[in-house]
């Protein structure tokens, strides 16, 4: 009986015109989409290379110069692509691509895509990410709005419970023979992202382990509505009623709560807004060590604290140039100060993200939208770590000038100037974004909540069996 209900579903969709122009619209989209995403993909390591190359020699070729000077004067730092990028961009089109980085101040990430687009970029733009979440949900509904409403308004449901048919079995079957189809295409898409990843050049490694359980994700994420879309059609008459009452499903899932929810925990837990977090800064940097300052309070009590240190009674006396030694410490401070407000931020916002998963209830379209991008490597996780990142090189950037003052000229020295090899020595920033295990610890909630709706909608599914 199974059997026979997926042939004779799947034989009534591919005669169907509209579900086979549907169909045939969404691999278009997909082709067109990866097509689109792939010379994005291209473009943008091609932009990181020369950057980073070019910003390199600019640092190395410095010449002579003091090193508090080059200090001021700074480096940048720029963020690559993840592969997995190229299937969802999640938030790096707003955040940012490179930092710069200067002695006492945190920069943010600077020069987003958004940035240099129109203003038809507010509407979207055709990307994987969009078929997988919005538009493969639509074609669900699509072919299974009128899976069992059909066979009532035909009467051929009374017909197959004559005939000792039996309605569980029924519904399996019916349930297979839309999942085929639409785990078919999706497959397909991931593969020819998967080939595409392993023979394009990337500055991160491409895993196949991270396309896999992203494709489970979306897979799960597809037994949620196709769950959803047959419970609906199995409990009302009329196909035109299931077919509102699942449109109405797909709008507040996909469009209306993750809007919600957005709206909803930043107003619980708001961010500052940025002259408030650069006053708070600057008012605790103030209260402590400024390394420019030789004759504040905090400068005469580091000072008094390393001649008892040392056991010397003169400046002059110390190992090291204390002009040099004084700026760094100035650096620690300031960069504590960062770390501090910086963490509270963060705290905010996993504050939101915690409050944006608890209203995932209301849509399985919220937890997933997570998962996908934690997994690409897009999210705000991941920009933080890459900032976090920055800002630890930054600091010991820093702290390798500073020393050279420290412990290479001498006390009251002036017009000092590292020779021109000197900067070379610095070393490169690498950065290393998170694995696989770590994403997924960081997005456990998430996995938790999509398990819930795909146990739950399948309850429902269960329900209607043992009533049938």
């Amino acid at each position: 009986m199974i059997k026979k209900t997926i042939h004779k579903e799947l034989k009534e969709l591919f005669r169907d015109g509209r579900i086979k122009m549907a169909s045939i619209i969404v691999l278009l989209l997909m082709v067109t989409a990866i097509w689109i995403s792939t010379n994005q993909y291209n473009r943008s390591n091609e932009q990181y290379e020369k950057a980073k190359v070019a910003e390199r020699e600019v640092w190395d070729n410095q010449g002579e110069k003091n090193p508090h000077s080059a200090a001021h004067y700074g480096t940048y730092v720029f963020k690559s692509k993840q592969p997995l990028s190229l299937l969802d961009q999640g938030v790096d089109k707003y955040t940012g691509t490179s930092i710069f980085l200067a002695a006492h101040t945190r920069s943010e990430a600077e020069y987003s895509e958004v940035a240099d687009q129109s203003e038809l970029a507010r509407f979207g733009q055709l990307s994987p990410d969009f078929i997988l979440l919005y538009i493969i949900p639509l074609l669900i509904i699509l072919i299974g709005y009128n899976s069992f409403t059909k066979e009532n308004e035909m009467g051929t449901m009374s017909l197959l419970k004559s005939q000792g048919a039996v309605p569980w079995k029924i519904m399996i079957g019916k349930w297979v023979a839309i999942f085929l189809p639409i785990a078919l295409m999706t497959i397909v898409l991931f593969v020819i992202a998967g080939i595409l990843l392993s023979t394009l050049d990337g500055y991160t490694p491409f895993k196949w382990s991270s396309l896999f359980v992203l494709l489970l994700v979306y897979l799960f994420y597809y037994v949620i509505f196709i769950n959803i879309t047959l419970f609906v059609s199995k409990n009302v008459r009329k196909s035109g009623v299931s077919l509102v009452l699942l449109l109405g499903v797909w709008i507040i899932s996909c469009l209306a709560a993750p809007k919600a929810a957005s709206n909803f925990a930043e107003s619980e837990y708001p961010y500052p807004t940025r002259q408030e977090f650069e006053n708070t800064i600057a008012i605790a940097k103030k209260e402590g060590l400024d390394g420019h300052d030789p004759w504040s309070d905090a400068a005469k009590r580091l000072e008094k604290e390393v001649l008892e240190e040392y056991n010397v009674d003169s400046l002059h006396k110390l190992p090291f140039n204390f002009n040099g030694y004084r700026m760094q410490k100035g650096e620690e401070h300031e960069a504590a100060v960062y770390k501090t407000h910086y963490e509270k931020l963060k705290n905010q916002f996993e504050k939101q993200v915690d409050t944006y998963i608890t209203t995932s209830v209301i849509s399985p379209f919220l937890p997933t939208r997570l998962l996908s991008m934690g997994i690409a490597g897009t999210d705000y996780y991941s920009h933080w770590d890459f900032a976090d990142a920055a800002e630890n090189y930054r600091i010991a950037a820093q702290k390798f000038l500073n020393d050279d003052l420290a412990y290479n000229t001498k006390y009251g020295q002036r017009n000092y100037v590292a020779d021109a090899d000197f900067w070379k020595k610095l070393p490169t920033f690498n950065y290393q974004p998170p694995g696989l295990a770590t994403i997924i610890k960081q997005n456990t909630f998430s996995i938790l909540v999509l398990l819930a709706w795909g146990l739950i909608t399948s309850a429902l599914l269960f329900n209607f069996r043992t009533k049938n």
